[in-house]
């Protein structure tokens, strides 16, 4: 029995024989307003780019529901994504929050101040990867398996200059960095994590989004808190009318406050614990089919 388009809060199954029978509370059903969705892991196909099932879908839906992408990606690893829906005109979230587009112009922007930035690249005794993120410029120590990874992923080239002459750079102007993102050996990467968790965890959002993995971001911002500053100055609603889809650590805030927070079936435990409902596989389209059903198109 089909529960789309529903109030899937209110959901309750019985099982029994083998069989799931749902029931729905009807009476409320969930207004949804606008769409946001998380990029790697979520809405990315195989090949890391949009599918043709998703890229129809989501034109179908830009017509009547503001559409969004909220990444920890740079604004113009994301960019090209939009114009294959053609939803440039609708806000773009960049670096899980820290740097928000609206009309194609910067609305709001958060970084990890230039102090803590030189204190992070201190502590990287290990000589990890550090890459060094402010708007369009990603900066990298080496061009290096790493870099080559992530500029396969994400489209865009990056800057060659080592971690100092970067911060050499930012000193004049106390530039600081959107993102850093630490890469290498699992066991140094998880020894890097304990010494900046020990030493800045009330000023860094730490995110393991893989074993080699670390996203670092200010604790400040969130996919949930760019959410909430587009519904308070571009969008007049609430998190309640919102639908979000996520795989992943950096999704949760997002997933737990949205109205209809859903996880990829592909997503990480923690996150499917926090979701409304888990839905497909990224890799088989899993958020185009549920739009597909949600709303009937």
């Amino acid at each position: 029995m089909k529960t789309s388009a529903l109030n899937l809060d209110k959901v309750i199954e019985f099982q029994s024989k083998g069989f799931i029978l749902t029931f729905v509370n009807s009476a409320k059903m969930k207004t949804i307003k606008l769409i946001c969705s998380d990029i790697d892991g979520t809405l990315l196909n195989t090949e890391r780019d949009l599918s043709e099932h998703t890229i129809s879908t989501l034109n179908k839906l830009k017509k009547t529901l503001p559409i969004v992408l909220i990444s920890a990606r740079m604004p113009s690893s994301m960019q090209h994504l939009q114009k294959q829906i053609g939803i440039e005109h609708y806000p773009l979230v960049a670096y899980n929050g820290g740097l928000i587009y609206a009309d194609g112009k910067i609305v709001d922007s958060t970084t990890i101040p230039y102090k803590l930035v030189d204190s992070i690249v201190k502590c990287n005794t290990d000589h990890l990867h550090l890459s060094l993120y402010n708007g369009d410029d990603w900066y990298v120590p080496q061009h290096d398996k790493w870099t080559e990874r992530e500029e396969n992923n994400t489209k865009v080239d990056a800057i060659l200059k080592p971690n100092n002459e970067v911060l050499e750079l930012w000193k004049t102007t106390s530039i600081g960095a959107h993102k850093i993102m630490c890469m290498g050996e699992q066991d140094k990467v998880s020894a890097f994590y304990e010494t900046l968790s020990d030493n800045f965890s009330d000023k860094l959002h730490l995110y393991r989004s893989k074993d080699t993995y670390i996203e670092i971001a200010p604790k400040v911002i969130s996919k949930r808190s760019a959410i909430e500053f587009l519904i308070q100055t571009t969008y007049k609603f609430t998190m309640e009318e919102v639908m979000s889809f996520g795989d992943n650590y950096n999704d949760i805030e997002m997933l737990e406050a949205s109205g209809l927070g859903l996880a990829v079936g592909n997503a990480n435990e923690e996150v499917k614990k926090v979701a409304k409902r888990i839905i497909g596989n990224a890799k088989q389209d899993g958020v185009a089919h549920f739009l597909n059903d949600y709303f009937k198109i």
